[in-house]
């Protein structure tokens, strides 16, 4: 069966990803420090759509709701740095 254009794309895409840096700097972080960093990176991500639906938010319960959601991924976050 004959692949399309889109699958090749893709797996040159994940070939890509996975090639060595190359010229680009030396890249010392370790794999646990990387994974950290993309952690610390969600959690903000998270965090900053979490206030933004506080914003807006009218229910008690709901807002109630997100305040604690808001105050777990700041200690996660704090925990990480």
């Amino acid at each position: 069966m004959a692949r399309g254009w889109e699958s090749k794309d893709v797996e040159a895409q994940v070939e890509s990803g996975q090639a060595p840096k190359g010229h680009y700097g030396n890249n010392s972080k370790t794999a646990d420090e990387l994974r950290r960093e993309q952690e610390r990176k969600d959690l903000q991500l998270s965090r900053i759509r979490i206030a933004h639906d506080l914003e807006f938010a009218t229910n008690p319960n709901h807002r109630k709701s997100l305040e604690a959601a808001l105050a777990h991924l700041d200690k996660k976050i704090s925990d990480l740095s």
